[in-house]
């Protein structure tokens, strides 16, 4: 039956109107493949992991190459310096290194006198964020659950079985403790070796940031059964102190790299969207073998050829909404040095970048997670994820839970400061894991370029909508 007369010009009034109405800037937008993405990717990760930048050790030469490389490609696609002209793409980091001229020494008041003992000796220092620590004893079960850590407290640990010791330790110093003991016990044999052939490594730091942490430090040392009945013996509250002569401080640097497309709404382009990765990894060691490159092609240039094609993307279409932000850190293999200092000195005010993502290690697969995903760190935490899945991204949670990837990116440092900051990935325990075999060889290339092409459209798709994310569980929240 065919409309009438009246019907017809009410329905061709209405189709005028949704011709001309724009659509929802919400609304995903189909938009064809990015012209040549392997082949990039593919250049990108050639040169990024390839034996002329020598694995890009953290604040090496290589990694300033790496930095510059990264600047060049910006400047390439069109995409802005994030300092204006006149600072550039690349910001040079001050940094300060710390070495220790003697052994710690871990000392308490006990009986009228002051107990001391050596590191090698009595106790063997494993990790150490400072050459000097002090906080009040407490004594802490670590199953359970419901045990709250007291901040900067001195925790021994009551009962710990040898296979989670190194996780508990974690788990607590990110709870707040400044220090965590344990208990000896056969996991720990190499430990008294260590503790006499070479001194703990002590962080690097920011220069003139000395207590800005970034991707927290853990301290943590193993002491002897008699140790541990001494310490089991004291009041909870008895000041410990753990302390090491340094030696003189020697002067470095590291990079980031950091472009910027302005936002074109009015309305929307004070805030922000940063996507980052980290361009440093481990660089040479000397073996017996002679020099061997830790080359890090999964980690992470799979990461920062995946930022740097979305930066291509967004660069070569329609001006986004809202700024966007493209990082790229140095010195995260040292504790977020890069991003650290970004948080402290950002482009623009930390409050207008309504969400980050970190993208590290994309190169392979994980097996523990469906085929063609990816997976979020701190997933529960916020809705971001869950929001970027529904607008097709190819995000589920982070099936990892107890390696606390979460707080071990570059996404923490920022998140800590309360910007809804996550880190996309696909690492599935590989063991090339900082090993010299995390090379070209081990890329699985399909999976990569796959990986970036379908986060193209979500990332395009957040930089153009009004959504603003919000924790579900703050950092600091299970504290």
């Amino acid at each position: 039956m065919k409309p009438s007369s009246r019907l017809r010009v009410v329905l061709a009034g209405w189709l005028a109107l949704v011709l001309v109405l724009p659509a929802r800037p919400e609304s995903p937008v189909a938009r064809p493949p990015l012209p040549d993405l392997a082949r990039s990717i593919r250049a990108h990760m050639d040169y990024l992991a390839g034996d002329a930048l020598a694995g890009r050790g953290s604040g090496t030469p290589q990694e300033h190459l790496a930095a510059e490389y990264v600047a060049s490609e910006l400047r390439r696609y069109g995409v802005a310096p994030a300092f204006g002209n006149d600072g550039g793409y690349v910001e040079h980091v001050a940094l300060e290194y710390r070495s220790l001229a003697s052994p710690p020494v871990l000392s308490f008041e006990a009986g009228g006198q002051t107990v001391r003992w050596t590191s090698g000796k009595e106790i063997a220092v494993r990790w150490l964020a400072d050459a000097s620590i002090s906080g009040p004893l407490q004594k802490l079960d670590p199953s359970d659950a419901q045990a709250t850590v007291k901040a900067g407290a001195v925790v021994l640990l009551t009962s710990t079985d040898d296979a989670t010791a190194w996780q508990h330790a974690y788990d607590i110093s990110q709870r707040g403790a400044a220090l965590v003991l344990v208990r000896d016990g056969p996991m720990f044999e190499d430990a008294w070796s260590s503790a006499w052939r070479r001194q703990p490594k002590l962080p690097p730091r920011i220069r003139n940031l000395p207590s800005t942490a970034g991707i927290q430090e853990m301290s943590m040392a193993v002491v002897r059964d008699t140790a541990f009945k001494t310490l089991s013996a004291l009041t909870d509250g008895t000041t410990i102190r753990l302390e090491a002569k340094l030696n003189p401080v020697q002067q470095g640097e590291t990079w980031n790299t950091v472009g910027m497309i302005k936002g074109a709404d009015p309305g929307r382009r004070d805030e922000a969207v940063l996507f980052s990765a980290h361009i440093d990894h481990l660089g040479t060691k000397i073996t017996s073998h002679g020099k061997v490159i830790y080359h890090g092609a999964d980690d992470d240039a799979s990461g920062v050829s995946a930022v740097l094609e979305l930066a291509r993307a967004m660069a070569s279409g329609p001006p986004p909404r809202r700024t966007v932000l493209f990082a790229f850190f140095g010195s995260e293999e040292r504790g977020g040095l890069g991003s650290t200092y970004f948080r402290e000195f950002p482009p623009v005010p930390l409050s207008h970048i309504v969400a980050a993502l970190e993208f590290e290690m994309l190169g392979r697969p994980d097996d523990s997670i469906p085929k063609h995903k990816l997976w979020l760190s701190g997933y529960e935490r916020s809705d971001l994820g869950s929001e970027l899945a529904a607008h097709g991204a190819p995000l589920v949670a982070d099936p990892h839970l107890g390696e606390h990837f979460f707080e071990r990116s570059d996404n923490y440092p920022l998140a800590k400061k309360g910007v809804v900051a996550h880190t996309v990935s696909s690492f599935g325990l590989h063991r090339d894991y900082h090993q010299p075999g995390d090379t070209l060889a081990h890329i699985d290339f399909p999976h990569l370029d796959e990986a970036v092409e379908e986060m193209i459209a979500p990332a395009e798709w957040l930089v153009n909508s009004d959504f603003k994310p919000h924790w579900v569980e703050k950092p600091g929240s299970r504290e």
